[in-house]
């Protein structure tokens, strides 16, 4: 690898920006591109062969840009795609996947709470992560239709979004779980609506900074690190424009983002 190559980071919409952050303050050294697949968003209700087909021409997409790394962050995407993905190209993929197995181990009632995309929610791959380490745990495990969007809208502080989160986290409110795993990368930015609804008592944890300590791990392993970067490119299949609003929101600085098509 050319340490000076990009991290590509993807995901169907401005959600990965949670875990782009997070990337960020860990390796302020390295140049990112993030890509942003709007124009086929939300990935949460699509099917597997729809996703598969999505994810392929995005990392099609960023091997053209000579990325040293892939970082999936869409939990619904890895999911489903992440091994197909590996098979195909000869690159590191990171995956994004619900932190249901440090949820397990730091759950004290043994009642931990799941909320992601209807997709990722009814996923082999997320059956498998409880099987494999919450076998003695309650998991209320919800997806969330149309929540992914409301934010994808920049409705973060929406009457309909709070419906929707009321609507999604009253099972896991009245389940008493100690633990609220965020299953989707869209959903950090709603922590604090959530912490409203929720008892203060409930831990909210996520995948982002396990996330950035995984690339970092793998780009030290491999001698990858940059030292001389710290540039970010966000590019969109849909509208630059709107992007670049949200994101600038989200992510309190400005951003400017190109579109792109495959």
């Amino acid at each position: 690898m050319n340490n000076r190559r990009p991290i590509g980071v993807f995901d169907s919409g401005v959600g990965g920006l949670s875990v782009l952050v997070k990337l960020q303050k860990l390796l302020p050294h390295e140049n990112f591109i993030f890509l942003a697949d709007q124009a086929h968003v939300p990935y949460g209700e699509k099917s597997k062969s729809q996703l598969r087909e999505l994810t392929y021409n995005i990392a099609d997409f960023l091997m053209q840009k000579r990325v040293k790394l892939i970082v999936m962050a869409c939990n619904t995407a890895t999911c489903h795609t992440i091994d197909f993905l590996r098979n195909h190209f000869n690159i590191p993929f990171v995956g994004t996947v619900p932190a249901i197995k440090p949820a397990a181990k730091k759950t004290v009632k043994k009642h931990i709470g799941v909320i992601s995309t209807p997709a990722t929610s009814e996923s082999n791959y997320v059956a498998g992560l409880i099987d494999s380490y919450a076998q003695d745990i309650k998991v209320v495990n919800i997806g969330c239709a149309e929540l992914e969007n409301a934010i994808e809208k920049g409705m973060i502080d929406s009457f309909e979004t709070k419906l929707l989160l009321k609507k999604y986290l009253e099972p896991i409110k009245r389940s008493g779980a100690d633990i609220l795993v965020l299953g989707c990368t869209h959903y950090p930015f709603l922590k604090s609506k959530i912490r409203k609804i929720l008892s203060r008592s409930v831990k909210i944890i996520d995948s982002g900074e396990a996330i950035a300590r995984r690339t970092a791990y793998l780009l030290r392993n491999s001698a990858s690190l940059n030292n001389s970067g710290g540039k970010s490119i966000y590019l969109t299949t849909s509208d630059p424009k709107g992007f670049s609003q949200i994101a600038s929101i989200l992510m309190d600085k400005r951003i400017t983002a190109k579109q792109i098509t495959f």
